[in-house]
């Protein structure tokens, strides 16, 4: 950073202004402010708005767990049931998985929940692994479902997140 002249600043080689409290250029004689970034407006939108869903109220239709568990268990089940591991057919059952997985669940029409499907599929050699995921989470109305498959050559873990949107 170089200079720290009436607001103006130097990054390596990028020039910024700071416009102090908001107030654009054109105010003081210079170019048009540039409009806000269309999530920064949705924002300020929302500040005064009020939530229309009541508070504490959850989804009227709980996500399905145990019917997404069975559908992870069929979907792995088939896919990988006499398949060897290798890396780049691997990679892309992995993908194949995912995208099945979600079109099956969407297919149980739970409203207004955001569906999430990671899977991951490795060679099967004695080693350990630990996957672990981070998100904003409510616990009244957010879960997932995981299943993991193995079979002489590969395992894979899949997992669902159905995150409820309000």
């Amino acid at each position: 950073m170089r200079g720290n002249r009436g607001g103006e600043r130097e990054y390596g080689g990028i020039k910024t202004r700071n416009t102090e409290g908001g107030v654009g250029e054109r105010e003081r004689g210079g170019r048009a402010p540039r409009p806000a970034p269309p999530l920064l407006t949705q924002l300020r939108a929302m500040e005064g708005a009020e939530s229309p869903a009541e508070p504490g109220s959850g989804p009227a239709r709980r996500f399905p767990v145990a019917a997404v568990e069975e559908i992870l268990r069929d979907v792995l089940g088939s896919a990988l049931r006499e398949r060897r591991y290798e890396p780049g057919p691997c990679r892309e059952a992995a993908k194949d998985i995912a995208e099945v997985v979600k079109a099956r669940v969407k297919a149980l029409v739970v409203p207004r929940y955001k569906i999430v499907v990671v899977a991951h599929i490795g060679q099967l050699g004695g080693q350990s692994l630990q996957i672990s995921s981070r998100c904003l989470w409510d616990p009244e109305s957010d879960t997932f479902s995981s299943y993991v498959f193995k079979n002489t050559s590969l395992f894979a873990v899949a997992n669902v997140y159905g995150v409820y949107f309000e």
